[in-house]
């Protein structure tokens, strides 16, 4: 058989009220094709067969009159890079046959064009005639001239409307035959008309018949847009989840509404009140873009399926319980081909299951969920990302006290870490956060609320897993409570075992933003937002000059991540100060990572490595992610090489001259200074001589008198700070440090009476 008519179109959730006779009309339409060709397209339970291969089919909706003839080969392309085999497109009756009579073919109504194209990629077509189409398209994709035929009823039984829709449709049908374009014919055409299941969620769905392959024609990717509505949008993680339970439970063919939406030009949007744009949150934006993460995900799903294909086409699915809410769906083929979907069907709990002699770790199945109680945030995120929203609403009477008096009531957050933002009705109230040593943290605040619901979210944020510890593994994070809301008219209310719901990750991560996504509007130059928390920012650089090391001086920034060029330089946290006891320096007695600590009151980093082989010469993408606020004007790249600086003091020598890199000052006795430009610090004695050693600092040699331990006994001072009289400050790891030119600290005098200097080069990093 050739092509085959199954049922009328039925587009998304619109009730079907077409006549079988309407079925019969185009089945005698295609009649043709069952004999005149040896190509065939046929059909079991299990496979659409195509030319005797037994397939299953990834299709996208991409209409042709929503983007323009230029676009075309790149949609088709980036479709086909996607996965596709297949391009679904309504034909537009209205646009064809403006005027009864008169058809127009032409620019973005090419539809022969826009066919061959599809064909010339190696995908193949179907070809949905309608010729009513819904589509949120002008009347439906009737043409207004069909409302005042005499005697006509849409969509019914009546000779008048069954008359034009034959005329039209024979058109269609004619001009795809003209141009040899049925596969039958060697062309891409293998459907027509096919509607079976349309929705959101279609795994369930069973054909009218059980020799009929399980097909589903519109997956809805995401929801178009109204005037004076919101933008909908879907997750990848639950469209590719839908169509994964598709394949899973028998699924054949599946296509994707839409696979890129396009544009409502001229006055061909419906409704009324649907917007210009149809972009319907598709793989490929409005624009033809690739939506990130959609569309890789999707990508990378279809793979899968492909890579399955052989044992998915050959039997029905052994199904396996692995768990109360956990289940394996097990396909084999007769040569030994075998594909396994693993299913977590609780959408609050991840789970860890057991197949094939491994562990697997399924999340739950849901993005957003409610539960009764908190809940620990890694059993939800399992590390995918540190944020853990947790939200919850507070209902407040007109009656609380707080309100005439303004002694608005005490929130108190005990968390099991890492840190901590709290958002009263979209507004950051306050944060808090942990420790290494204390990585649990109580938030405490008055927080202000207003009669009516007032929304809470507390935004958990992990800063890394334990690696060490008695039974680590058992430790937890995130909001475990009580969560406490104290001075009320009632007293103190736990709101420990209230309804919260759950929200993983930002959503940012879900558009992709840390590659510098152009999906969304990015806000230019000064308009974009500082010293706000949860902001993204975006940048592009060229690579500094030479081969040094580079670094990032995050110093202006609060709390966040960057990437560059897509790769993570990892979590910043400038304003996090360095808290502890930053004294003298004395090497004697046991060391302990408490002692010869630096830096106290400065950032614990402000500086983070960016590797020279993850960027290009030019137009390199830098995105940060801001937790805090903070003020990205102020970051700057810089070269991290390897700095000299130098001393050159002689004997009893009161003063010099200060010059790049060396100080010394006035002092009773000859001292040698070393200073470091700010934000480098002294990490390596190259040279020490003292006696009279030649040559300037860069190219310091010994001399004839040379003290033997000069070398060893300057790097030991500045190393261990050795305690003999000197008056030297931690120099490793320090920005300067000095050090007295007295021959008994160099092991004697090697050569007395001779006038002696001490010269020494050190290495700034």
């Amino acid at each position: 058989m050739g092509l085959r008519v199954e049922t009328w179109d039925m587009l998304r959730g619109k009730n079907k009220n077409m006549n079988m006779l309407f079925m019969f009309i185009l089945l005698v339409l295609f009649s043709w094709l069952c004999s005149s060709a040896t190509a065939s397209v046929t059909y079991d339970h299990r496979a659409i067969i195509i030319n005797g291969k037994r397939r299953i089919l990834i299709s996208g909706s991409i209409h042709y009159p929503r983007s323009t003839p230029e676009m075309w080969p790149d949609l088709i392309q980036k479709a086909k890079d996607g996965g596709l085999d297949v391009i679904q497109t309504y034909v537009f009756w209205n646009g064809h046959e403006p005027t009864r009579g008169q058809y127009y073919f032409e620019d973005r109504y090419d539809l022969v064009k826009f066919i061959k194209l599809v064909r010339q990629a190696g995908l193949y077509v179907h070809l949905r005639i309608g010729p009513y189409i819904c589509g949120e398209w002008n009347f439906g994709g009737f043409p207004v001239w069909l409302k005042y035929v005499p005697g006509i009823a849409f969509r019914t039984d009546n000779g008048p409307f069954k008359n034009e829709m034959q005329k039209f449709t024979t058109k269609i049908v004619n001009m795809m035959k003209a141009e040899r374009l049925f596969e039958t014919q060697g062309g891409p055409i293998i459907l027509s008309q096919i509607d079976t299941c349309n929705g959101f969620y279609c795994e369930n769905y069973k054909p009218n018949q059980v020799y009929k392959p399980k097909m589903w024609t519109e997956v809805w990717t995401g929801w178009y847009t109204e005037f004076g509505g919101p933008v909908p949008t879907r997750p990848a993680e639950d469209l590719a989840f839908a169509v994964a339970r598709f394949i899973q439970n028998g699924g054949a063919f599946f296509n994707y509404y839409m696979y890129h939406g396009g544009t409502n030009f001229g006055h061909t949007s419906g409704g009324p009140f649907i917007a210009t744009s149809y972009d319907y949150d598709a793989p490929l934006d409005e624009y033809g873009l690739p939506r990130e993460p959609k569309w890789g995900h999707l990508r990378d799903l279809h793979r899968a399926i492909k890579l399955a294909e052989s044992a998915l086409v050959s039997s029905d699915p052994t199904v396996t319980k692995l768990g109360n809410n956990q289940e394996a769906h097990v396909f084999r083929s007769n040569t030994g081909a075998c594909a396994a979907f693993l299913s977590n069907l609780d959408t609050n709990n991840a789970a860890r299951v057991s197949f094939g002699n491994k562990q697997y770790d399924l999340p739950p199945c849901g993005g957003t969920f409610a539960s009764d109680g908190l809940t620990e945030q890694l059993s939800v995120t399992w590390d995918k990302t540190d944020y853990l929203w947790y939200l919850t609403d507070i209902t407040i009477g007109s009656d609380e006290g707080f309100l005439k008096t303004g002694n608005y009531p005490l929130l108190t957050v005990y968390s099991a870490g890492h840190a901590l933002l709290v958002f009263v009705n979209g507004q950051l109230t306050g944060k808090a956060y942990g420790s290494l040593d204390s990585p649990k943290l109580t938030f405490t605040q008055n927080i202000k609320l207003r009669v009516g619901v007032n929304k809470l979210a507390l935004l958990s944020v992990a800063v890394g897993l334990p690696n060490v510890g008695l039974h680590f593994e058992t430790w937890n994070a995130g909001v475990l409570g009580p969560v406490t809301l104290k001075g009320l008219n009632s007293g103190t209310w736990d709101m420990s075992k209230w309804k919260w719901s759950y929200k993983t990750g930002l959503e940012g991560e879900d558009l992709s933003l840390q590659s510098g996504s152009s999906s969304v509007q990015w806000a230019q130059g000064s308009f974009f937002t500082k010293q706000q928390p949860l902001t993204w920012y975006t940048t592009t650089f060229n690579a500094p000059g030479g081969n040094g090391p580079l670094a990032l001086d995050m110093n202006s920034m609060g709390k966040g991540e960057v990437w560059i060029n897509g790769r993570s330089i990892g979590r910043y946290w400038p304003a996090y100060k360095a808290r502890g006891g930053c004294g003298p320096c004395n090497y004697a007695g046991f060391f302990t990572d408490k002692k010869c600590q630096t830096g106290c009151g400065q950032p614990s980093q402000r500086w983070y490595h960016v590797p020279r082989s993850w960027l290009k010469p030019a137009g390199n993408v830098m995105v940060v992610f801001e937790e805090w606020g903070g003020d990205p004007d102020w970051i700057s790249l810089v070269q991290r090489t390897a700095r000299t600086v130098c001393a050159d003091i002689h004997e009893g020598q009161p003063a010099m001259d200060n010059w790049a890199g060396i100080n010394s000052g006035r002092a009773s006795s000859a001292k040698a200074h070393l200073w470091c430009a700010p934000g480098h610090k002294i990490s390596q004695i190259k040279f020490a001589s003292y006696g009279v050693p030649q040559g300037t600092c860069g190219n310091y040699q010994e001399g004839s008198c040379h003290a033997h331990k000069s070398y060893d006994v300057p790097q030991q001072i500045l190393l261990r700070n050795l305690k003999v009289n000197l008056p030297l400050q931690n120099c490793i790891g320090q920005q300067s440090c000095s050090v007295i030119v007295a021959p008994q600290f160099f092991g004697g005098d090697p050569c007395p009476g001779v006038a002696k200097k001490l010269s020494l080069e050190a290495v700034c990093s």
